[in-house]
């Protein structure tokens, strides 16, 4: 078999401010790859269907001097690496492919457990094929829910992961409670949205236009608003004192959650995507913290005790109740790499209707 295009996603040079398509991420199709021969070393060869877009790439995209939370790929996809596993590489590397969670297929395989046709979720490249040594720090997909692939980089994936770890460790919810979820139209916010209906709490919830306000009064939420056009510290004096805050967003919404939080309020700290990519907004009340006694709690989703103690959970119960129609969801599908540098900057300017993901092969 001829080779055939490889094409990719390149980190291209720090942004200033917003990534930019063709300036900070450039699409290449030089590259070419012939699936048929190309060595596996004893690995197998994936052909990538999806690949997630996600609000903390932005923190990748730095001076690699800089230290940053943004350290959960421990996935080495440059041409100098014989592993793909390294201790924790903290930034995208100028010159090499963008990645994140995604979803393969094996097109062949030398590596005992894993058979061509198999499904594969974990770090991928943001490129159309990848030869993977090894399955440390991947999953193999049985889809007995028979879910769309894309909804593995979505509600059934990472952000859904963090939805029901975050939720279920730290929420400690009870009857009676009131909770405000920022960025409720997100895939992180809107299943936390459910979540919290689901056991019958008062859900109050913020979006960035009318459409997403919407969608979130879709998946039940009591009070949606668009924190544009109304202070969202003007709506949680009327329906708060708030009992649970889950923050994807920082800034000043986490200051209006904490002048309006209830006495031994939770806050789950998610994100701060308000701060991403430009000056970061300075919280002035964190005394409120001290006054109410709040227990405010930051996790990220790869913790090891929260994987142990709930990936296997996850993945029994939420595809199931993605694939009946329980857990509702919107995504927002790009097709092809040519277009994901546009798709990446939808997502830090919150142009994004629901989860963002990219389409880069078929199955």
């Amino acid at each position: 078999m001829p080779a055939v295009p490889n094409a990719r996603l390149v980190f291209n040079e720090v942004p200033q401010g917003y990534p930019e398509p063709g300036k900070t991420t450039v699409y290449d199709a030089s590259p070419t790859i012939d699936p048929e021969n190309v060595p596996l070393n004893g690995g197998y060869l994936l052909k990538v269907l999806v690949v997630s877009v996600d609000p903390y790439l932005r923190g990748k995209m730095r001076d690699p001097k800089i230290k940053s939370y943004s350290v959960s790929s421990r996935f080495d996809f440059g041409s100098r690496g014989a592993s793909n596993l390294i201790s924790l590489k903290p930034a995208f590397v100028i010159g090499e492919p963008l990645y994140n969670y995604g979803v393969g297929v094996v097109l062949r395989s030398e590596l005992d457990g894993v058979k061509t046709g198999d499904h594969i979720y974990g770090i991928l490249p943001f490129e159309q094929y990848k030869v993977i040594p090894n399955l440390q720090g991947y999953r193999i997909l049985k889809n007995e829910a028979k879910i769309p692939w894309s909804l593995y980089v979505g509600l059934a994936g990472m952000p859904g992961k963090t939805s029901y770890y975050g939720w279920n460790e730290y929420s400690l919810a009870k009857k009676g409670d009131t909770v405000f979820v920022s960025g409720g139209a997100g895939p992180v916010g809107s299943i936390v949205i459910q979540f919290a209906k689901a056991e019958g709490l008062k859900v109050i919830t913020s979006a960035g236009s009318d459409q997403k306000v919407e969608f979130v009064k879709s998946l039940g939420a009591d009070v949606a608003f668009n924190y544009k056009t109304t202070k969202t510290s003007e709506v949680l004096q009327k329906e708060g004192p708030i009992d649970v805050y889950w923050d994807n967003v920082g800034g000043e919404t986490l200051e209006a959650a904490l002048e309006h939080a209830s006495d031994g309020a939770r806050f789950i700290e998610c994100g701060m995507i308000s701060g991403y990519n430009g000056t970061v907004y300075p919280v002035k009340n964190l005394i409120q913290i001290v006054s109410r006694q709040i227990k405010l709690t930051g996790f990220l989703s790869f913790n090891p005790y929260l994987v142990g103690k709930y990936e296997e959970p996850f993945y029994e119960e939420i595809p199931k109740r993605l694939a009946s129609g329980e857990i509702k969801y919107t995504e927002d599908l790009t097709h092809g790499l040519e277009n994901a540098g546009k798709a990446i900057l939808d997502v830090q300017t919150g142009k994004n209707v629901g989860k963002s993901v990219v389409i880069v092969s078929q199955d």
